[in-house]
């Protein structure tokens, strides 16, 4: 199974978020396209049908994101690699 870049997830995420905050300080037929658009896209995305189960598992991947990249050895300011030469 493919996994979705978090960079790109995050794209989307934000972009959702202020056209959903755009749409109701003043709905517009430019808003409403885009919207829509970018709904689309984060359902394929994140492989649902439904824009609330997209943004759950959206979320869902940031955290385990966030979370590997803590549990990473180069969080630790190491590179995995040995020092042996």
């Amino acid at each position: 199974m493919l996994v979705p870049d978090p960079k790109v997830v995050r794209q989307l995420l934000t972009r959702y978020a202020t056209l959903r905050i755009a749409q109701a300080e003043r709905q517009t037929p430019a808003v409403d396209r885009e919207l829509e658009d970018v709904t689309r896209r984060l359902c394929v995305t994140m492989g649902t049908v439904g824009i609330h189960d997209a943004v759950a598992r959206a979320d869902d991947l940031l955290v385990r994101a966030r979370t590997d990249r803590r549990r990473s050895p180069e969080a630790d300011g190491e590179s995995g690699l040995s020092l042996a030469v």
